[in-house]
């Protein structure tokens, strides 16, 4: 596995700094364009990846980060770090979606969506550095704002928010409970697609006619 000189200065970089560094601390060092950054960046992944090694380089955000692959994490695990692993409940899973998909919301939001106090949860998630203060909101009593950490897209495996997968659109009821409106259209219409494909086309009124005649001509 043959490096350029910018592919070393690249992984000798990022080995060392052991944390994201971002494209515009690579430009600093290297002197060249971001685009230029990426490409080299690409073919690294690329030439990790044909030699099954076990390193790869991750993109977080706008940075880069030198790692171990997933599937070495449990034979690295026992020798640098001895304490438990930590879980993430399902209140917990669902006060980190909420704050992915709203970003600088605040615990009295997250609250009116839950319905339940997040008080415990939230200092779990700010415990695990999965979630991080995003500031405080212009509001009476400056409430604190809350977003996910990079270290949430690196656990999710993600590079940023826009690769979070789609909401479905939805309304509220009367009773201010959601509909999956769209949704449930979206379903009615395939199904009534698939209905009309599986019935067999009827012939015309006058193609009926056309065909007794040549019937009894015969």
């Amino acid at each position: 596995m043959e490096f350029s000189k910018e592919q070393r200065i690249i992984e000798a970089i990022l080995f060392s700094a052991g944390r994201e560094v971002s494209s515009k601390e690579l430009m600093n060092v290297l002197e060249i364009s971001e685009e230029d950054i990426e490409k080299v960046i690409q073919n690294m992944k690329s030439k990790y990846e044909e030699n099954g090694s076990a390193l790869e380089i991750i993109k977080v955000d706008n940075s880069y980060q030198l790692c171990t692959k997933k599937e070495m994490y449990e034979y690295i695990y026992p020798i640098i770090d001895n304490r438990t692993k930590p879980t993430i409940s399902n209140a917990a899973l669902e006060t980190l979606s909420i704050i992915a998909y709203n970003p600088k919301i605040t615990r009295s939001e997250i609250e009116s969506i839950r319905g339940v106090s997040v008080d415990g949860t939230i200092y779990k998630l700010l415990e695990y550095n999965l979630i991080e203060d995003a500031g405080k909101l212009d509001a009476p009593g400056r409430p604190t704002t809350y977003k996910v950490t990079n270290n949430f897209l690196k656990m999710f495996g993600i590079s940023s928010l826009d690769e979070l997968p789609e909401l479905p659109r939805y309304k509220l009821d009367e009773n201010e409970q959601i509909v999956i409106d769209d949704m449930l259209k979206e379903n009615e219409t395939i199904e009534e697609t698939n209905e009309e494909n599986l019935e067999a086309p009827m012939p015309a009124r006058e193609d009926i006619e056309s065909q007794k005649k040549e019937s009894n001509e015969d």
